[in-house]
């Protein structure tokens, strides 16, 4: 076997981001072939990815990001094990460059995303390396993007959630754009408006209603409709264009937009968080 150089390990180290003894090893198995010493760190990865499967991958990092003329925005997740490597500085630019990515190419979806290249392979197998480099379990948990005549996008501090908008109009003040994202972010609304909820949560709502009704002693035969009109205090609460925004609560996110630009309108949103 010849002798390793120090040069030769750090070149590797650099190509793969494989830690230093791992790239020692890996060239000394393949007596310094480059090529062979890859493929050895990226079984390594894949082997270490099986063994992981089972593995809880909770944490991790939630980002968004627009377009540069403001017209997409897009939302990723990169799950990990544990905070120390969520907070990690090499782990959350590698999540960056999937969201760059994103921001590029446009994907349909998560499954298009992971097909998409990074470094030269695809972005699922490079999360295979990354696992191996890493060790951890990684995973591409969420992409979901927006588009409009402006979108903003907001991330909370920690990249544990993040949010974007989209808007029917362009040319407002942009600071009325972070604060629609940012009342997503603290508010969660459900649905855009009332007619957006979905059947089987408003469904839901009416059967707690009634219990609620029922266990106040009101007759079985009037819960139902009590029920039903507790759904606008539902719908003032949980859609956000009938909140009251956060920093005006005399006004309804609605109201304010309108004041804003007449005509102005939120068009669709998207909110992910890695908190429970």
């Amino acid at each position: 076997m010849s002798q390793i150089k120090a040069a030769d390990v750090a070149k590797l180290r650099k190509m793969t981001g494989a830690g230093m003894m791992d790239c020692k090893n890996a060239l000394g198995e393949t007596d310094g072939d480059f090529d062979a010493a890859i493929d050895i760190l990226r079984k390594k990865g894949q082997k270490l990815a099986s063994k992981r499967a089972d593995r809880e991958a909770s944490e991790g990092a939630v980002l968004a990001k627009t377009s540069s003329d403001n017209t997409y925005g897009a939302i990723i997740a990169l799950n990990c094990e544990t905070d120390f490597v969520a907070k990690n500085i090499d782990f959350v630019k590698f999540a960056q460059n999937i969201l760059d990515i994103a921001i590029e190419n446009k994907p349909a979806n998560l499954d298009e995303l992971k097909a998409l290249e990074i470094n030269g392979k695809k972005i699922e197998d490079e999360i295979i390396n990354q696992i191996g480099v890493i060790g951890e379990k990684l995973e591409l948990s969420y992409f979901e993007s927006v588009s409009g005549e402006f979108v903003s996008s907001y991330i909370h501090p920690g990249n544990m959630l993040s949010t974007i908008a989209s808007f029917n109009k362009s040319g407002f003040d942009e600071q009325v754009g972070k604060d629609i994202v940012m009342q997503i972010a603290a508010m969660s609304p459900v649905a855009l408006d009332k007619d957006d909820v979905p059947e089987k949560v408003v469904a839901k709502e009416i059967e707690i209603g009634k219990d609620q009704a029922i266990q106040e002693g009101k007759p079985a035969d009037l819960a139902e409709k009590i029920a039903k009109g507790r759904l606008n205090k539902f719908f003032k609460e949980s859609t956000l264009l009938n909140q009251q925004f956060v920093k005006d609560n005399k006004l309804s996110i609605k109201d304010y937009l309108v004041k804003t630009d007449k005509g102005l309108t939120v068009t669709a949103f998207k909110r992910f968080t890695l908190n429970v």
